[in-house]
């Protein structure tokens, strides 16, 4: 992934419209007094122009709650939670491919013949025969105390009874919900929530201005002339994967993609190794894992890979890196952080839970967390999350997930939480756009605001400049 440390672009976009629709469900219909009036889907909440600062008082209390089942951007299904106040809000859960071990549980259906047991309709179940009844009448307005309801009602700590599917599709809903009775748009809501003092838009990796763009399609032409055309086709994140014969490999293939598009020393680089996917049972890393059997060629041990990474951060612009050990190889993690200036990006490691970064602060093994919200099931947990790692001086990088669908949330908390950093896929898939395109809106409408630049790491503390 390339890490943009220049300003986004300007670009006129095109203000998010709500498409209004009244729901069908009779009981809805009767929690509907005005009857001119029609609710409103809002799938991301600009309800106040930031211009006038007015802010519009609005029905606080949930009505009812629905949940569905739908399908992710790899085709397989999801949970979509519709949450009613006086409008209606609507939020979708995203999944992962490579999850690591300790995550809050997604809770599949198991039945085989229907989606290969991918099924979420017992977590679909849930929210409307468990979570939604138990809140209606509840205030939106304190996110805090609604997953705190969720989270007594499910009783397990890795959320294995309702699924963390299920409550955080419902946490999320809440969230716009409150922001739409403050009258606020969503990002400002969580700025609120959090206790985040100013706003900053967060640097993208694979970015989102027009140099990312530029890159990219670079990037594929490179790899068109070298690889051929079936090299260019994209993965679940709208990334390249051509048959490179060793790692170097493909960082030379992105650095000359960068120094064709004439953007040399303005944009870094970012690894997700996914180590923990390549971990052997005797404690080392197979870099050739994708080929078994083979003949062991590739396989290193822990410190054999921590002198391989020192030599890439030596020889190209890397920042960044992400997973770069086993999730419980802890000593190998704290062992590569004291011999590198870059950040390491908890991701398997941390599961965006408050306790494993505890302990991570603890024993130092590494200095940025990769914020997913599906990892650790609500909201408020992953704002805490957030707080936790702020605290220790660690950066903060809001991410997506392989499967995701058309909702923006993950942009509204990256600049809510002034993270400084925001992972969501090649800008060449809708699911993905979707958040890039939210980030524009943002920064339209927020006019002169902060960039987190090469300070992405510290943005509330460090130099940057404004868009």
């Amino acid at each position: 992934m390339a890490l943009a440390t220049q300003p986004i672009n300007n670009l006129l976009q095109t203000p998010f419209i709500s498409l209004k629709t009244i729901p069908k469900s009779q009981s809805l219909a009767s929690l509907t007094p005005r009857k001119s009036r029609p609710l409103v889907v809002r799938s991301s909440v600009s309800v106040a122009s930031s211009s006038t600062g007015v802010k519009v008082s609005k029905e606080y209390t949930v009505k009812s709650v629905k949940a569905r089942q739908i399908i992710d951007s790899r085709g397989n299904p999801t949970v979509e939670v519709d949450l009613v106040t006086d409008d209606l809000y609507r939020s979708a859960v995203p999944s992962g491919a490579s999850t690591g071990i300790y995550e809050a549980l997604e809770l599949r259906d198991g039945d085989n013949s229907v989606y290969g047991g991918k099924g979420v309709l017992h977590a679909v179940k849930n929210i409307n025969e468990i979570l939604g009844p138990k809140l209606i009448g509840v205030d939106v307005r304190n996110q805090a105390n609604v997953d705190a309801i969720m989270l007594q009602i499910d009783g397990t700590p890795n959320k294995s009874k309702l699924g963390a599917n299920a409550i955080l599709g419902v946490s999320l809903s809440v969230c716009r919900a409150g922001a739409g009775a403050k009258g606020l748009p969503l990002y400002k809501h969580i700025q609120e929530l959090s206790g985040t003092k100013e706003l900053v838009m967060p640097v993208p990796a694979f970015n989102h201005s027009c140099m990312g763009s530029e890159v990219y399609h670079t990037l594929k032409g490179i790899i068109k002339a070298k690889y051929g055309q079936d090299a260019c086709n994209v993965g679940d994140e709208g990334g390249f994967a051509p048959n490179v014969q060793d790692n170097r490999e493909g960082l030379v293939l992105l650095i000359g993609a960068i120094e064709k598009a004439g953007y040399t020393g303005k944009i870094k680089i970012g690894m997700d190794v996914a180590a923990s996917e390549f971990y052997t049972k005797d404690g080392r890393y197979d870099l050739n894992f994708k080929n078994q059997p083979n003949d062991g060629a590739h396989v290193h041990s822990a410190q054999l890979l921590c002198e391989l990474y020192k030599d890439f951060v030596k020889e190209f612009p890397i920042v960044s890196i992400e997973d770069p050990f086993d999730q419980d190889d802890w000593s190998s993690w704290a062992s590569l952080l004291s011999s590198v200036d870059i950040q390491l990006v908890g991701d398997d490691l941390l599961v965006t839970n408050p306790k494993r970064i505890a302990e991570a602060i603890q024993k130092k093994a590494c200095n940025g967390l990769l914020l997913k919200v599906n990892q650790i099931g609500t909201v408020t947990e992953s704002i805490q999350a957030a707080l936790d790692s702020k605290a220790a001086g660690w950066g903060v990088m809001v991410s997506h997930r392989s499967g995701e669908t058309e909702d923006n949330f993950i942009a509204d908390l990256s600049v809510g939480l002034a993270s400084g950093q925001i992972k969501t896929g090649a800008p060449c898939r809708s699911e993905r756009l979707a958040k890039y395109n939210q980030l524009l809106r943002i920064e339209e409408e927020l006019g002169n605001v902060r960039y987190a630049g090469e300070a992405f790491r510290s943005p509330e503390d460090e130099k940057y400049c404004r868009l």
